[in-house]
């Protein structure tokens, strides 16, 4: 996770809520890649379902993935 965190974009704290950090919302994208299992159906500990999921889109659209897969 440490070569990682420099590509992936800075923890915003928003009001209301709290901000997954990085790590969980990465570890479930991990699983459900892993799994091929619906978004839906991840489990708990990665947090909510759709956080996971609309950071993964956020991040392919933004060309994060693209980045952390050259610089790897």
């Amino acid at each position: 996770m440490a070569r990682l965190e420099p590509l992936l974009p800075q923890v915003k704290r928003q009001r209301g809520g709290r901000w997954r950090e990085h790590r969980q919302v990465v570890e479930g994208m991990i699983f459900e890649d892993r799994t091929g299992c619906p978004w839906r159906d991840l489990p708990e500990r990665f947090g909510p379902w759709q956080t996971v999921q609309h950071r993964f889109s956020r991040w392919a659209e933004e060309g994060i993935w693209d980045r952390i897969v050259t610089e790897l």
